[in-house]
């Protein structure tokens, strides 16, 4: 039995069998990293020392009889925005190259909890802002299925670590589909929860109304099981919900009966990749053949335009920009060199150039980019033109949800316009690079759940995601849904050919 080809819901139960020890496992996959990583670049930090060590815990436990957590001895990665209290957490920037959080965050404490075994921090977009991973202040990764293309960001690691089996799970957060696009572009898994279902305590904020912890994970039943184990009020957030916590896994192979699906008319344009929209039309059928009901459904504020120079528009892209670089500029004022983040090692005297040589020496191009949008949107005499009318277009989009919630159970769209797209290719448009988050964003605005699954690869042999989006708190619908398509589609758990 080789532990990687397991997924990790079939791992924990190998381990509590004692079909596999957590120490094999842990470092079967090790190996891997040392063997694979090289070409890929998933991990900014690994943790041999302290991943053997908490695989030994799991198994003398085992040894004794004494009960194991769900994750007991499963390898699993986190993204390097979520503290732990050991090793660096950097968000792949020069300005935190060398910060050792002194907390864990709650999600990533609930995963220790539960028995999982810490691999390492996986690189992302620089403060997790990016859509590709090109934006890494450390190195950039790549896609395991072509790694002359992108895996997608900001989560681009976690996702390219599980889809290229170094690791068996991984968390991501999501501020405007960083979880969900790079699972699409490499053929894995990825939820989003609802707002405030999952504690933000110890990630490190880039938009705070937006951003999300979730799972990223070979298949559905997996993202199940993590998303009852990290989800849960917090009273170190404010912004958590206190509830009870479902048994996502309970029901998951449950049919769902009088299943309504929408398909949002504003997503299926000539915006959208020809091979991509015959994918999803095919996963549909696949749905109807199971009995559920296709409807259409509107979403207006977030329909996606194209003028006549083939330029993509979208009102729920333009609102998102103004709200999260709004919410950046302010989250990140306190990496100033002095309280926190890099300090330069200039002589310098004046407390004001003092802030900007450290910011300028320890932020990247895309992350001062979005420091200025949201400051400019903040400034007297824009803040009304800018900012306060995002957030009533925001309004409205949320508005569309519900009225579309109304008339159906679950959305289902694509995950993002494209397959992944080659490095290089939209580095020198950031407007492009935005567009990539076309189908994501608008779930971040109205708070919604929404989760990527691969519903098939594309000719040249790269994954294609289909996303499913429901209203709030309706995580166990959104994961049967998903469950349902993945059953009964001939797909599979898709794996890159490289492996």
């Amino acid at each position: 039995m080789n532990p990687i080809d397991l997924t990790a819901r079939e791992l924990a139960a190998a381990i509590a069998a004692g079909d596999v020890t957590a120490t094999d496992a842990t470092q079967a996959y090790l190996d891997a990293i040392a063997a694979h990583d090289g070409a890929i670049g998933a991990y900014n930090e690994v943790f041999p020392a302290q991943a053997l060590a908490q695989a030994a815990a799991v198994d003398a436990a085992r040894a004794a009889g004494e009960p194991l957590g769900p994750l007991a001895g499963v390898p699993v990665a986190i993204k390097d925005n979520m503290c732990l209290d050991y090793g660096h957490t950097t968000c792949s920037s020069q300005m935190l190259k060398s910060f050792q959080a002194p907390y864990t965050a709650t999600a990533v404490q609930k995963l220790l909890d539960a028995g999982a075994v810490i691999l390492g921090k996986t690189n992302l977009d620089e403060f997790a802002m990016g859509s590709s991973t090109e934006n890494s202040g450390m190195s950039p990764t790549r896609n395991p299925w072509d790694t002359d293309c992108v895996p997608g960001g900001s989560s681009g690691g976690s996702a390219a670590a599980v889809a290229g089996r170094l690791c068996a799970a991984a968390l991501g957060s999501d501020t405007g589909g960083s979880i969900r696009q790079p699972a699409a572009f490499c053929g894995i898994v990825g939820l989003k929860p609802t707002y405030g279902c999952v504690s933000r305590f110890g990630l490190v904020a880039y938009g705070s109304s937006l951003d999300q912890i979730g799972p990223m994970t070979r298949d559905t039943a997996d993202a199940a099981l993590l998303t009852g184990i990290i989800a849960g009020g917090d009273d170190r957030d404010s912004t958590s919900i206190h509830q009870d916590v479902p048994d996502y896994l309970a029901d998951l192979d449950t049919p769902l009966e009088g299943l309504r699906i929408g398909l949002p008319t504003e997503f299926f344009t000539d915006a959208l990749d020809p091979e991509i929209a015959a994918t999803i039309d095919q996963a549909v059928e696949t749905y109807r053949a199971q009995g559920a009901t296709i409807v259409e459904v509107s979403l207006p504020h977030s329909r996606i335009d194209t003028d006549a120079a083939g330029q993509l528009s979208s009102f729920a892209v333009a609102t998102y920009y103004v709200v999260a670089t709004a919410e950046a500029s302010s989250n990140l004022a306190r990496f100033d060199g002095i309280r926190y983040g890099h300090r330069t090692s200039e002589e310098i005297d004046d407390i004001v150039e003092l802030y900007s040589a450290s910011r300028a020496e320890g932020f990247g191009e895309e992350v001062k980019r979005r420091i200025m949008l949201g400051t400019f949107a903040l400034s007297s005499g824009y803040y009304d033109a800018y900012y306060n009318k995002a957030l009533k277009v925001r309004r409205l989009i949320k508005n569309d949800f519900d009225a579309a919630f109304a008339q159906c159970d679950v959305i289902c769209c694509p995950t993002t316009p494209t397959t992944a797209f080659r490095f290089g290719e939209k580095t020198d448009d950031p407007l492009q690079m935005y567009l990539a988050d076309i189908y994501t964003i608008s779930l971040n605005l109205a708070g919604l759940p929404g989760v990527s699954i691969p519903a098939g690869v594309s000719t040249g042999n790269m994954p294609i995601g289909m996303q499913l989006i429901g209203p709030v708190f309706s995580e166990p619908t959104l994961l049967r849904a998903a469950r349902l398509f993945e059953t009964h589609s001939d797909l599979g758990i898709l794996t890159p050919p490289a492996r």
